[in-house]
């Protein structure tokens, strides 16, 4: 990414790439505050956002992997998970999807890595119609049989490929 490009346009159509990065790092320092309870500082979008991305993705990968931090028992977004499975769950599903918004957005690479694709469409899949919601995900977008298995990823979460 070039420092150029922190207003362009995203395939969120209501956010640039500095609103879709303050939204992944605040969702991953909201996913964090379940440990504690605590209140999450909001990303700071004037500082250094790459910055705070690494820092706060490091913390949750090294929360999920703590022996007592990650299966700890705390309330997600709908009900009570171990940490590690709302990490693994709802979180990378996040993630995954944002990268490729990233991606597109800033003209790099946009193949995802296709394990992370097929765990995510699961686990999407098991929300059911529930995820298509303001600040959710948008309908489902047509596609052909022919369609690799990325790109009905990405219908499914409402994104035109």
């Amino acid at each position: 990414m070039q420092a150029d490009q922190w207003d362009n346009p995203t395939p969120c159509t209501e956010w640039t790439v500095r609103d879709l990065v303050s939204h992944v790092v605040d969702t991953n320092r909201h996913v964090l505050s379940k440990l504690d309870g605590s209140e999450p500082a909001p990303a700071d979008a004037a500082d250094d956002l790459v910055a705070q991305w690494t820092a706060v993705s490091a913390d949750v990968l090294a929360a999920a992997q703590d022996p007592e931090r990650g299966p700890k028992v705390v309330m997600g977004f709908t009900h009570e998970a171990p940490f590690e499975s709302l990490v693994g769950g709802l979180a990378c599903s996040d993630t995954i999807i944002h990268t490729w918004d990233l991606a597109r957005a800033t003209g790099q690479d946009e193949q995802l890595d296709q394990d992370a694709v097929a765990h995510s469409q699961a686990l999407l899949e098991g929300f059911g119609e529930g995820i298509r919601r303001p600040g959710g995900f948008g309908a489902i977008v047509p596609t052909s049989t022919e369609a690799d298995d990325q790109t009905r990823f990405l219908h499914f979460t409402g994104r035109q490929v």
